[in-house]
């Protein structure tokens, strides 16, 4: 592991290219600047220099000298906290941790209906595609009432929704309202230069985002 690690004297982020978890860990990492190898690679064949760091071959992984980290989550506050300007994180204590209850429930509520409606069969993939639509429509007053989710800052909790929503208008769904307010929230993270280039080339050639 030690001369892999050495080898690896740069930063790098091993990632797959359709993961919308990888893609948040690839929006941080744009957002704060950082000079980094990204290494895309096919999950169901992970390299074996990504094996012999983390030997589920999941992705995520990042890697910096000594340090491996597996965790998307993890891998965000890292960066946020390893890079801290410009900051995604409130500073206070309380802030920092409602932002992270908040992640955690788009994780529950939005993202494991994702993984449902990608990974399962036509019956469970067709009841997550309907519950996570209702689910996002039912927090339009919430896209509504700040121009970021629940702050007037762009923070990490934009950084871990953007890549769900870029990939709805591919998987059938969607969450237009009368006055838009999903659209346009989802389009002012759009048009972030970092998020322009977190894209990998998959992820280009999704079907047209939400406009």
């Amino acid at each position: 592991m030690a001369n892999i690690i050495t080898r690896k004297s740069v930063m790098t982020l091993f990632s797959s290219p359709t993961c919308a978890m990888s893609h948040c860990a690839r929006f941080v990492l744009h957002e704060k600047a950082v000079a980094a190898d990204i290494e895309y690679y096919d999950p169901t064949d992970p390299p074996e220099d990504l094996l012999e760091l983390n030997p589920t071959g999941t992705s995520p992984t990042l890697i910096e000298r000594d340090l491996v980290l597996y965790d998307s989550r993890i891998i965000m506050e890292y960066l946020d906290e390893r890079f801290p300007h410009p900051p995604l994180h409130q500073m206070d204590p309380v802030s920092r941790a409602n932002a992270r209850m908040l992640i955690k429930r788009i994780d529950q509520d939005w993202y494991q209906l994702l993984d449902e409606i990608l990974f399962s069969g036509e019956k469970k993939s067709a009841r997550a595609k309907k519950m996570l639509r209702e689910s996002i429509l039912s927090a339009a007053p919430i896209f509504a009432a700040r121009p970021y989710f629940m702050s007037d800052e762009f923070s990490l909790i934009d950084c871990a929704i953007a890549p769900l929503l870029w990939r709805l208008p591919s998987i059938g769904i969607d969450v237009s309202t009368p006055n838009e307010v999903i659209t346009n929230y989802a389009q002012r993270l759009f048009k972030r230069p970092a998020f322009k280039r977190s894209l990998s080339e998959a992820e280009k050639e999704m079907s047209e985002p939400l406009k």
